[in-house]
């Protein structure tokens, strides 16, 4: 009866033992083989979990069809399995659920799995070949420059070229910066010394010898 509970494992991704925890079904992203040249397909591992115990309603279902019983025979037997498990277990006794991994318990006691392997996959590695555009170039800000870099067809992907920078035309940027600093030194001049035409020059009278 092994062989239900491994293809329900399969289809649903997880299956819950009483008293023990769950096996799941861990996804593992795909992952980019640069050295060659190809991107590998998301991998899958079984793994283990001691918090959740539970079956679903979905699940007695299911083992009362592949058995041919009712219901509630079907989570008799499940939970007579179980504790049979329980009972193997607390033995030290190592039990293997083949295609997914081996059940057994430590030196403090804990039950843990170690999984088989990496689930089969019908999935290929695809080519990868990296694409080096010619004559491209994007704009870095360096401080106040903006430096462009140049990536020519001769040039490996993972060499930068020699660097030329750009000075962009930025007079007018300094001139407004100087025009207001003007404008604020002859703001405070005028609150301090009132608005009088008078202020605007040199009022020191100098006596001319006759």
């Amino acid at each position: 009866m092994t062989e239900a509970l491994t293809s329900y494992l399969l289809q649903h991704k997880s299956i819950s033992i009483p008293g023990l925890g769950t096996v799941y079904i861990e996804r593992i992203p795909a992952q980019t083989d640069f050295i060659n040249k190809q991107i590998l397909p998301p991998s899958y591992h079984f793994r283990f979990d001691k918090y959740f115990d539970a079956p679903d309603k979905e699940f007695f279902t299911y083992l009362a069809q592949q058995k041919d019983i009712a219901d509630y025979e079907a989570i008799k037997w499940y939970n007579e399995w179980a504790y049979d498990l329980r009972n193997r277990l607390r033995t030290d006794e190592v039990v293997e659920w083949k295609g997914v991994g081996a059940l057994k318990k430590d030196v403090s006691g804990d039950i843990v799995f170690e999984a088989s392997g990496a689930i089969p996959s019908a999935q290929q590695p695809a080519p990868a070949t990296r694409v080096i555009h010619s004559n491209t170039q994007h704009t870095m800000l360096v401080g106040d420059r903006e430096v462009i870099r140049e990536i020519n067809t001769e040039e490996t992907a993972n060499a930068w070229p020699e660097e030329e920078a750009v000075e962009k035309n930025t007079w007018w940027i300094y001139a407004l910066i100087i025009a207001a600093i003007a404008l604020s030194v002859i703001f405070f001049h005028f609150y301090n010394n009132g608005f009088s035409p008078s202020n605007t020059g040199n009022q020191q009278h100098i006596d001319v010898a006759r």
